[in-house]
């Protein structure tokens, strides 16, 4: 799913493009031009601009519906086709090992007699 029908389901399942943006994590503009972007290429309008709260078009209901069912399938697909768990461990190797510094005792060894 490209970005740009992310951003149209966002706004469609919330109907509210400050707060779709802000899960999106994009400016409500961005967002907006996005959503007009893709009405363009449609060549039909998904939102009513109009009213005075956020409300789908037919042709928007329709289209929220069937990107639904495709993100459905995929996510199903993905799951499917997903490697079972298991298969070889690999041993932590740790953080290796400290720089010396000066004046400071290593740890575990004891100090050479004079």
């Amino acid at each position: 799913m490209d970005k740009v029908m992310r951003d149209f389901l966002a706004a469609a399942e919330q109907l509210h493009f400050a707060r779709a943006a802000k899960s999106l994590g994009v400016s409500r503009a961005t967002l907006i031009a996005s959503v007009k972007e893709l009405e363009t290429g449609l060549g039909y309008p998904l939102f009513d601009y109009s009213a005075t709260t956020t409300t789908l078009t037919p042709a928007g209901a329709a289209l929220l519906e069937r990107t639904q069912v495709e993100r459905t399938r995929s996510a199903a697909a993905a799951k499917a086709s997903a490697p079972a768990p298991g298969g070889k461990a690999k041993a932590s190797k740790g953080k290796g090992r400290a720089p010396a510094v000066k004046g400071v005792r290593r740890v575990g060894r004891p100090r050479q007699g004079r």
